[in-house]
């Protein structure tokens, strides 16, 4: 028996009874599409981390007062909120200090949230970030209309910023903000740039920012903040030099002695992957495993409808074999039947997921992804399900003795 033959006869006989043939697949769609969503979801999460690392730089790093570690549980964070001492104007001069052999650029950037207006529109829980005037190079903001602000601007703490793309529609839907005047918690800055927009993530924008010198920035809300301060090595071969510099550098100016732990991080892709891999790694696992559960409940679905299948199909097959089919070719029949059976539901569980994936994408804030490969492996496992819950009432059928099997009715 050629595979043609077996796929036509497999077509045949799913066609010929339609109802049994869906509710058989149902087990088959719905597990491959609750894991393909569940892929889909991870999989948009660490899309988003990677863009957000990719947002860091490739030769780049941060010194802030938390390490990504800190993060890792609430006792750690207590603890490092209570011990770790801010940045300071003068740690960002010591290490502005080491450009050179290792490490090209360092700039700095400070935060908080607050009120902007322009006439009578306001807009409350607004970024506002005091940056050097360096710090557009080494994030890579790209401005949309006018520029950013000079070091002379920066240097004397002059009253201009460039805002996010979100501020701009909201107050200058019709014409453009460059030279007007908006007010940043009550004070007067001179709009002079527009950054590009970037959207939204999780629902929040990332585009509701207003951006000044950190010179004025600090002379408004105070220089006894901390900061946090961006670095960008060199090139990549001297980018592991570059962090050990600048963490020699940290340690001697807070006098820790060799056996203390840091009291301040260093953030880089790499910390951030890892933190990543610590928090989901586990999750993901979890969740794709349990879900994967709905397959094998579909597989034994697929066992036992074929095992029926069998049994009605009996005279069947004692007449196939009285016409000379042997046992491989019975046993081909229905191992293609039921990986026939088992691939049409993945394909349709694909199908299914991939269609919600993009609703749930469109209709809420949350991001999903969907890799070929995980397309490949789904169909491939349920093809597997599918061949492997009919090896044995393909095995039934190929031993069942021909006369025996005429004589059933």
């Amino acid at each position: 028996m050629y595979f043609i033959e077996a796929l036509k006869l497999a077509a045949a006989s799913i066609l010929g009874h339609k109802l049994r043939s869906f509710l058989t697949l149902l087990g088959v769609i719905f597990g491959v599409a609750t894991v393909i969503i569940v892929v889909s979801l991870i999989e948009g999460f660490n899309s988003y981390v990677d863009e957000k690392i990719a947002d860091i730089g490739t030769n780049a790093f941060s010194v802030q007062k938390y390490s990504v570690e800190d993060y890792s549980s609430v006792e750690r964070l207590e603890h490092a909120r209570k011990y770790n001492k801010d940045i300071r104007l003068e740690d960002f001069e010591a290490v502005k200090s080491l450009r050179g052999q290792y490490i090209n650029d360092v700039g700095a950037t400070s935060g908080t949230m607050g009120e902007v207006k322009y006439e009578s529109v306001k807009l409350f829980e607004t970024s506002i970030q005091g940056v050097s005037a360096n710090i557009p190079d080494i994030n890579r903001t790209e401005i949309a209309e006018g520029r950013s602000f000079t070091p002379a601007e920066e240097e004397h703490s002059q009253m201009v910023c460039f805002i996010g793309w979100d501020v701009a529609e909201k107050f200058f839907p019709k014409k453009s903000g460059l030279g007007e005047f908006i007010r940043v918690d009550g004070r007067q800055f001179k709009v002079i740039g527009v950054a590009k927009q970037l959207g939204s993530v999780f629902g929040q924008s990332r585009d509701k920012f207003v951006i000044v010198p950190l010179m004025t920035f600090l002379s408004i809300y105070g220089e006894r903040r901390s900061i946090q301060l961006k670095v960008t090595s060199v090139s990549e071969e001297t980018y592991e030099d570059a962090i050990d510099q600048v963490l020699a550098v940290m340690r001697t100016r807070r006098k820790l002695a060799p056996n203390e732990p840091d009291n301040f991080g260093i953030v880089t892709p790499g910390a951030i992957n890892n933190l990543r891999e610590k928090i989901f790694g586990t999750i993901q696992v979890v969740a794709v495993g349990v879900t994967s559960i709905a397959l094998v409940v579909g597989g034994i679905v697929i066992m036992n409808i074929m095992l029926v299948s069998v049994t009605e199909r009996t005279k069947e097959i004692g007449i196939r074999k009285s016409l000379g089919a042997r046992r491989a070719d019975i046993l081909k029949q229905f191992l293609v039947e039921s990986t026939a059976l088992a691939f049409i539901g993945g394909s349709a569980g694909v199908a299914i997921a991939y269609g919600i994936a993009k609703l749930v994408e469109s209709l809420t804030p949350i991001p999903t992804s969907l890799p070929w490969a995980a397309v490949a492996v789904a169909l491939f496992v349920s093809g597997s399900v599918g061949l492997i819950s009919g090896i044995y009432p393909a095995w039934r059928a190929a031993r069942l003795d021909p006369i025996t099997a005429m004589r059933a009715d």
